[in-house]
C-alpha cells in the first residue's frame, strides 16, 4: 500500500507539470503575434500551463520558419521597425521560449528555465521583441543575462525590463539595505535606458509641470535620475561617501529635469533632493544611521511608465 501511494503521489506531480490538453485554451487565429500575447498574460497572472500551452503552440507552429530566418542571417537587422518586424516568425519563437523560461524561473524550476533560455542562445539568436514603448530589446541578451543568475545563484528580478519596474526594485533593495542589487537594478536601468533619458533632458529648458500626463511621458528620464538618486542614497548609507558624490553629481549634471511621482499625490525633484544630499557631504556632516533609514523609507516611491 505503501508503494501504491508513493506511486500516486509521483503521478500526480507529473500531471500537475504539465499543461492542460490545448483543447482546453483559444488560441484564437493561431497568428504568432497573438499566441505571444496570450502567453505575456498569462505569465503576468502567473499562470504556468497557459504559459506552456500558448508558447508550446508558437514554437510548434512556427519553429521551422524561424529557424530558417536565422540560418540566413549574421548580425541583427537595424533600421525601419518594418525591417526588424519581417523576421516575425524568428522574433515570436524566441520570445516565447524567453517567456517559458520566465515562467520556470518563476516555478522554482531551475533547470526547465535552463533550457529554456539556452534554446534561444544556440537557436534564435538574432530575435528582437518589440516594446509597446517603440523600441525592440534582444531576447538572447536577456536569456543570457538570465542563464548567468541562475548558474551563479542570484536572484535579481528585471520583470519585463521596463525603467519603472526595476527602479522599483531598486527602491526595495535601498530599503532592505542591500548594495549590490541596488548597483544591478540601476545599472541595468541606465544599459537601457540613458540614451532615451539623455534625449528627453536635451529636449526641456525647464521642469515640464502642465499635468501629471506630461510629467509622466518623461519616463525615462524621470526613472534615470531616479535610478542615480537611489544609488546615491545607497552608497552614503553604506559609508561609500566618493562612490555617492559621483551618483550625485551625473544626476544633477546629465538629469537634472527628473521628477519622481510620490504615491501620495505629488512629484519631487531628485536632482534637487540630491544637491542637498551632496551639500551635506561635502561639508562633512554627518547623518544618523537611522534618520537615513527613515529619509530612505519616505523617498521610496516610483515613477510611472
Amino acid at each position: 500500500m505503501k508503494k501504491l501511494a508513493l506511486l500516486l503521489t509521483l503521478f500526480t506531480g507529473v500531471l500537475l507539470m504539465q499543461p492542460a490538453p490545448a483543447s482546453a485554451y483559444e488560441f484564437g487565429d493561431y497568428r504568432s503575434a497573438t499566441l505571444i500575447g496570450k502567453a505575456w498574460a498569462a505569465l503576468n497572472s502567473g499562470d504556468i500551463e497557459a504559459v506552456l500551452a500558448y508558447t508550446n503552440k508558437c514554437i510548434e507552429l512556427y519553429g521551422e520558419q524561424a529557424r530558417a530566418m536565422q540560418k540566413d542571417m549574421k548580425e541583427f537587422v537595424t533600421g525601419e521597425p518594418k525591417l526588424v518586424h519581417a523576421k516575425w516568425a524568428l522574433n515570436d519563437v524566441a520570445t516565447a521560449l524567453y517567456i517559458q523560461g520566465q515562467a520556470y524561473d518563476k516555478a522554482n524550476m531551475k533547470d526547465e528555465a535552463k533550457e529554456a533560455y539556452k534554446g534561444i542562445v544556440a537557436n534564435y539568436g538574432f530575435a528582437q521583441t518589440w516594446d509597446p514603448k517603440g523600441w525592440f530589446w534582444k531576447p538572447a541578451d536577456a536569456a543570457n543575462e538570465k542563464l548567468a543568475m541562475l548558474e551563479s545563484g542570484v536572484s535579481l528580478d528585471f520583470g519585463d525590463f521596463t525603467s519603472s519596474h526595476m527602479i522599483t526594485k531598486a527602491w526595495g533593495a535601498l530599503a532592505a539595505k542591500d548594495l549590490d542589487q541596488v548597483i544591478a537594478y540601476v545599472n541595468k536601468t541606465n544599459e537601457l535606458y540613458a540614451k532615451k533619458a539623455e534625449e528627453m533632458q536635451k529636449s526641456l529648458t525647464e521642469y515640464p509641470w502642465e499635468n501629471k500626463e506630461k510629467i509622466f511621458s518623461y519616463w525615462a528620464l524621470n526613472d534615470v535620475g531616479t535610478g542615480l538618486f537611489v544609488l546615491g542614497q545607497t552608497y552614503q548609507n553604506a559609508g561609500k561617501d566618493k562612490e555617492a558624490k559621483d551618483a550625485y553629481k551625473k544626476l544633477i549634471d546629465q538629469y537634472s529635469y527628473s521628477q519622481c511621482w510620490d504615491p501620495q499625490g505629488w512629484f519631487w525633484k531628485p536632482a534637487e533632493a540630491a544637491q542637498e544630499k551632496l551639500a551635506a557631504l561635502e561639508s562633512g556632516a554627518s547623518t544618523d544611521s537611522n534618520q537615513l533609514q527613515a529619509a530612505a523609507e519616505k523617498d521610496s516611491s516610483t515613477t510611472k511608465q
